[in-house]
C-alpha cells in the first residue's frame, strides 16, 4: 500500500513550473506528525497554491498570452482550478469522512494538467 500524504506534502503538475506544498487543515481528526489529507482536500488558493507558471494551452491566460506573442507559448502564472477529488483515494483510511489521499493519488486540472505528489511528507507505509 501507499504512504499517506499530509499537510506539507510536495506537489507538482504536469503543466506547472514549480512545485507547490499542500496545505491540510487540522480539523480532520487525523494526524501523523502533521494532518492527513482526504480526497476533497484540493481547493486551490486554501489547499493548493499553484505551481509557479502554467504551460497549459487548454489556460484562457496562456493561450491569450500565447497568440499575442504570435504563436509563441507564453506561461502564465499557474492558478489551479480542480473541480473533482483526488483519485482514487484509499478506501481503508477515512480521514475526516471521506477516503484518505496516498502518495499514489492524482488530482486532475480543468485545463488538462495532472497533480501528483513527489512527497507525501512523511514516511510512513499503510499496513496492506
Amino acid at each position: 500500500m501507499g504512504i499517506l500524504v499530509v499537510s506539507g506534502a510536495q506537489l507538482l503538475c504536469s503543466f506547472g513550473a514549480a512545485p507547490c506544498s499542500l496545505v491540510v487543515a487540522p480539523g480532520h481528526g487525523v494526524n501523523s506528525a502533521q494532518p492527513v489529507a482526504n480526497v476533497c482536500d484540493k481547493d486551490p488558493g486554501a489547499n493548493i497554491a499553484g505551481f509557479g507558471l502554467c504551460s497549459s494551452p487548454a489556460n484562457p491566460a496562456v493561450a491569450s498570452a500565447t497568440a499575442a506573442a504570435l504563436g509563441v507559448l507564453t506561461p502564465q502564472p499557474c492558478v489551479p482550478v480542480t473541480t473533482a477529488p483526488w483519485t482514487p483515494g484509499t478506501p481503508k483510511v477515512v480521514v475526516g469522512g471521506q477516503m484518505a489521499v496516498d502518495n499514489a493519488c492524482q488530482l486532475t486540472c480543468a485545463y488538462g494538467g495532472m497533480i501528483t505528489v513527489v512527497s507525501p511528507g512523511q514516511a510512513v507505509a499503510l499496513a496492506g
